[in-house]
């Protein structure tokens, strides 16, 4: 595969979140996928500032800017800023209060490396 750079964010995917997800606030997330192959995803993700819910996947992440509390439901709340790495696990029920708009880049196993037996 050729290296490239992503120079510019402007493809980022930019949604409202879903409404039963949302605590406080009108929260929006993006996405911008940088690599997707049969192993590994790998992409840039946002929410603005307010506070949403959700189940994760198996995530590492590193803050590229922003502040957030992240609630991860039994165990300790993660504070994050930028430079902060992070690990998720799948099925985890967490509460992202976004107190900057957070910019995380992330590594996951891709769908179809999960289904793999």
């Amino acid at each position: 595969m050729p290296c490239r750079v992503v120079t510019s964010t402007a493809s980022l995917i930019t949604d409202p979140i879903a409404a039963d997800q949302v605590v406080s606030g009108q929260p929006n997330a993006g996405f911008l996928t940088l690599h997707e192959d049969d192993i590994w995803s790998i992409g840039l993700w946002e929410h603005t500032a307010g506070t949403s819910t959700d189940v994760e996947a198996d995530e590492v992440f590193i803050v590229l800017a922003g502040r957030a509390s992240i609630a991860i439901e039994g165990e300790p709340t993660l504070e994050v800023g930028p430079g902060d790495i992070g690990i998720l696990e799948a099925g985890a029920r967490t509460t992202w209060t976004v107190h900057e708009a957070l910019r995380k880049i992330y590594v996951s196993p891709s769908h179809d490396h999960e289904a793999a037996p």
